[in-house]
């Protein structure tokens, strides 16, 4: 008992590990980008393949629904997109832990082929229990708002991804960045500032460990909120 949940342990450590990862690769990007707003799905695909998959193995679902699912799983593995995301939906339609997981992964598919407002519905219906998974669908939907301009929405959203993460020194930090951007997007930028500054407050490392230069862009807010 005691080696399966060392076991298990290991693997969710091992998942974030990778998450990080990719986030901190994708905030450089994200730095360079023209569009600095739009968020890559990788970042979001990752917690669903490192954590969600995970979670779901833990999880004590019915036989059926475990198999329509791991069919849904295999079909994407194997690159037939549209096959798996008929298959999500259709799991996402019922109840219990299967529908929750395949509802995140069919809105997931949904924005990824820009189909923005259908992802938004289908994240209406998503329960975000776990913290880091939780914190995820949240930002997918801030994410969403984004490209569709709606950034009070997107606001809304990237504050209940920040409230969800629970103070996770890897995530919650990206998810200011991602609310600071928004704020920025709409010339708000003294509340632009005051993100930044209660970043800078509460995750002194998070500039390093990220490699973004968070004091220049608190000294780019700083110059802008004065100035208006």
């Amino acid at each position: 008992m005691s080696t399966d949940k060392n076991n298990n342990a290991s693997e969710a450590q091992n998942s974030i590990d990778v998450l990080n990862d990719k986030l901190t690769d994708m905030s450089v990007k994200v730095e360079n980008n023209k569009k600095p707003l739009i968020i890559a799905i990788v970042a979001v695909i990752v917690v669903i393949a490192g954590i969600l998959l995970w979670n779901n193995h833990r999880n004590n679902v019915n036989a059926e629904s475990q198999a329509k699912i791991g069919l849904a799983d295999v079909a994407l593995l194997q690159g037939n997109d549209s096959i798996a995301l008929a298959q999500y939906e259709s799991i996402a339609d019922g109840s219990g832990v299967a529908a929750n997981r395949a509802t995140l992964q069919a809105a997931i598919m949904l924005y990824d082929n820009e189909k923005y407002e259908e992802a938004i519905k289908r994240l209406d219906n998503y329960d975000p229990k776990e913290a880091i998974v939780g914190a995820a669908a949240y930002s997918l939907k801030g994410d969403c708002y984004v490209n569709l301009e709606k950034y009070p929405e997107a606001v809304k959203a990237f504050k209940k991804a920040i409230d969800q993460s629970d103070e996770n020194p890897y995530y919650t930090p990206y998810f200011m960045m991602k609310l600071a951007r928004v704020y920025r997007a709409q010339g708000d930028f003294k509340a632009e500032l005051n993100i930044l500054e209660e970043l800078k407050k509460d995750y002194p490392e998070y500039g390093l460990n990220s490699d973004i230069n968070v004091e220049k862009y608190l000294e780019r807010a700083r110059i802008d909120a004065e100035g208006k």
